[in-house]
């Protein structure tokens, strides 16, 4: 394998970290309409993330400085075609973090909704513009002789786009709601895990669609890998099935584990649908597709960054679960409870 192809599959594995990570920082941002029934429950809902949703961010701006470097051409062509739609990703993110720092700031209840409702929206957003977005990149965009997109925000709204936006939005959601039941006790606990049980039926219809529509994408192009796509698709759906099994029986770490499963599983599916195109072009797939080969730097940059990544990557690995291992523990409504107590 060569350095390019190499870093192909890094890139991959950096939005892979993103979306399991970010995904369930998400779906616990959107379900706070559905779970959090007071105010003690919401700040409940948000503590099991307090610690970490900052850390999981970082996964993309990693991901997209990884692009830029190892494939400009390809990192050129999507932030100058999906400007738009990754520019209402990034006002969703600000708006989130902002409401997580600003939320507690004062005891109003009229302030602590609004920042609430700022905090759904900003996960609701990146959760389907990220599907949008990532199924078109697999689908295939218009594209001229010098590799430039020729469409609008419009053109990406396709059928499958959409389904890929409603996919995300759907599994990220079951994914936060798994990690809200690991994560907390009483009352919310037994709601998430009622709720998991609706989401996850509904999210496991339109994921088989979006898989089994991926499938014939990439069949039709003659991928290369498509026996990888579609084992990746059925290992994606296997995983999710087990992920409602077990939380039915209140096993919420193996449904989160599953949930998770689920995502890499989805993830590389899309990644082996791709391979070796990294855009392929809608208008002309021979002459005006961006491809691995076609899109990449010179051996020497691929070269320096494969040294970096070697010796950077396990220390940020290790760093992250060493955070999670620190805020492993529930967060129960009784210490929330005794916090706000001591506040007054």
């Amino acid at each position: 394998m060569d350095l390019a192809n190499l870093w192909f599959w890094i890139v991959g594995f950096l939005f892979v970290g993103y979306f399991v990570l970010d995904g369930f920082d998400f779906g616990v941002g959107m379900s706070l309409p559905f779970l959090g029934k007071d105010d003690i429950s919401r700040r409940q809902i948000i503590n099991t993330i307090g610690p970490v949703w900052d850390l999981n961010e970082t996964w993309v701006i990693v991901a997209g400085a990884c692009l830029f470097a190892a494939f400009p051409e390809w990192y050129a062509t999507l932030f100058s075609g999906f400007y738009l739609a990754l520019l209402l990703i990034l006002l969703a993110l600000i708006l989130r973090g902002v409401s997580f720092e600003y939320r507690h700031q004062r005891d109003s209840l009229r302030w602590k909704k609004g920042f609430d409702t700022m905090i759904v929206v900003g996960s609701a957003v990146p959760a389907l513009l990220w599907g949008v977005a990532v199924a078109n990149i697999v689908q295939g965009v218009p594209l001229d002789a010098d590799h430039e997109f020729m469409g609008s925000l419009l053109t990406l709204l396709n059928p499958y786009g959409l389904l890929g936006g409603l996919t995300t939005l759907l599994l990220f959601f079951t994914h936060g709601v798994y990690f809200v039941a690991l994560k907390t006790d009483g009352q919310v606990h037994q709601d998430a895990r009622r709720l998991a049980r609706r989401s996850g039926m509904l999210t496991v219809v339109v994921a088989a669609a979006f898989l089994i529509w991926t499938i014939f994408i990439a069949a039709g192009r003659g991928a290369p890998l498509i026996s990888l796509v579609v084992a990746g698709a059925a290992i994606a759906a296997a995983a999710l099935v087990m992920s409602l099994v077990f939380n039915l029986r209140d096993r919420e770490g193996w449904a989160f584990g599953f949930g998770a499963a689920t995502i890499v599983a989805a993830v590389l599916t899309l990644w082996f649908a791709l391979f070796p195109y990294v855009m392929p072009s809608s208008t002309d797939l021979a002459n005006n597709s961006l491809t691995i080969e076609n899109a990449s730097s010179t051996d020497y940059t691929l070269t320096i960054m494969t040294w970096a990544a070697v010796i950077f990557l396990p220390l940020v690995l290790v760093y992250q679960g060493w955070t999670y291992w620190v805020f492993r523990k529930r967060v129960t409504r009784s210490r929330i409870e005794k916090a706000a107590a001591l506040a007054h």
